[in-house]
């Protein structure tokens, strides 16, 4: 019986401005932030944190969560 092993790859890229992208399509929707940051799975804080692009490293996973919410695409694609 063999066992499996996983390999992970960690990649960074720059995503300049993304806050301020974040923010600009939040404003435009109705809803309280309060709603959008629970629908993302994050809290209000977390999310201010964000779009002031306070925290050095944006989780894919929540970018992705956030583009889902406000139905947005940010543009950032990860070459391979």
């Amino acid at each position: 019986m063999s066992v499996s092993v996983q390999i992970e790859r960690v990649m960074r890229i720059d995503a300049p401005g993304i806050g301020a992208k974040i923010k600009e399509i939040r404003e435009r929707d109705p809803r309280p932030v309060e709603e959008l940051a629970k629908a993302a799975n994050m809290t209000r804080a977390n999310w201010y944190r964000i779009e002031r692009e306070e925290n050095d490293v944006l989780p894919e996973p929540t970018l992705r969560r956030i583009e889902e919410v406000l139905g947005a695409d940010f543009g950032v694609k990860f070459d391979d």
